[in-house]
């Protein structure tokens, strides 16, 4: 089974930059896309493009338009969809979409970017005390997950093209990664670092002077699964050559249940 987290950046945007082409290349099974920025009754035609490569479709839009939002593509049609968290003002984002199948559950997450502000920065530590805290209820009656998403953190050094300059940025600041060490702390697996351990592998990168083509990035766009999944990781890949957005996806693929 293959599962693509992606954030697209508008899906619009990326529409007009071949991502469906690609995504029937990919052959992916499930789909979890961030920052769609579009509802969708306001794109009939992709709506339908979608739908003719055999997906069943399901959105967490913001109230906002034209900002955030989550979706869920997979060509399995979920037993329950859930939408938002509960949580009011993290729902009239649109942050959180989840899907449960009959043997694991998969969650489309956008967290905050605290990059424009202290008060976003405070929303952000605000929304990671809840999730934190969601995750470790959840797991109690769903303990099969998988939480695919931009996170708009990088765990550690290595995820990050220069540490040292951005000891002080959004998104690598000491509290964000001591809220990594948590979460992989107490029990979730960052999947790509499960099989790889090498440096400059990237998932976001700045359009700013030239730096996807230098490789100056961030990775910031993660699969974490719960303990019960790990038998099932096969392999995991970020896709770089992927260029419909400033993210590039990232593949997750699953053995079947035996």
């Amino acid at each position: 089974m293959k599962i693509i987290t992606y954030n697209v950046n508008g899906i619009r945007s990326a529409s007009t930059k071949n991502f469906f082409g690609w995504l029937q290349s990919t052959d992916a099974d499930m789909v979890c896309l961030q920052e769609v920025k579009a509802m969708p009754e306001q794109i009939p035609e992709i709506i339908a493009l979608i739908e003719s490569l055999g997906y069943h479709h399901y959105w967490f839009c913001a109230e906002k338009k034209g900002y955030s939002g989550v979706a869920l593509l997979t060509k399995i049609k979920p037993l329950h969809v859930e939408y938002g968290c509960g949580e009011e003002w993290i729902d009239k984002e649109g942050r959180i979409l989840r899907a449960d199948f009959e043997d694991f559950s998969l969650m489309s997450v956008y967290l905050p970017s605290g990059s424009s502000g202290d008060e976003r920065q405070a929303k952000k530590y605000v929304f990671m005390d809840f999730f934190e805290q969601y995750i470790t209820n959840l797991r109690l009656t769903h303990p099969n997950l998988i939480i695919s998403g931009d996170y708009n953190i990088c765990h550690s050094a290595i995820d990050i093209h220069n540490p040292k300059s951005n000891a002080k940025s959004s998104g690598f600041l000491p509290e964000e990664r001591a809220w990594m060490d948590l979460l992989v702390g107490g029990g979730l697996t960052d999947t790509f670092r499960h099989f790889n351990k090498d440096p400059h592998h990237y998932t976001w990168w700045s359009y700013r002077a030239g730096s996807r083509a230098k490789n100056l990035g961030w990775r910031i766009d993660y699969h974490l699964t719960t303990p019960p999944m790990l038998e099932r990781l096969k392999n995991v890949r970020i896709l770089p050559d992927a260029i419909h957005s400033d993210h590039c996806p990232v593949l997750l693929e699953l053995e079947s249940k035996a």
